[in-house]
């Protein structure tokens, strides 16, 4: 979650599973992010506890016309 053109970073949407519900994890509670792994600041019940991440609203890419007029 964040903005990449400004670097900004807010959080992680994280599943502990293939079909378990995402949960949000604010920045503040994440640690160490390399290839294929993600440490969070977080215990089992700490997790378990944050809030859910329901689906995130549609958005749209709009590209300017480079096809030329």
């Amino acid at each position: 979650m964040g903005d990449s053109d400004k670097d900004i970073f807010n959080g992680l949407s994280v599943s502990h599973g293939l079909l378990r519900s995402k949960r949000y994890v604010p920045a503040e509670r994440v640690g160490t992010i390399t290839e294929g792994r993600v440490e969070l600041d977080l215990d089992a019940d700490a997790f378990a506890a944050l809030d859910d991440h329901g689906e995130q609203p549609p958005s749209t890419t709009i590209r300017a016309d480079t096809t030329g007029l």
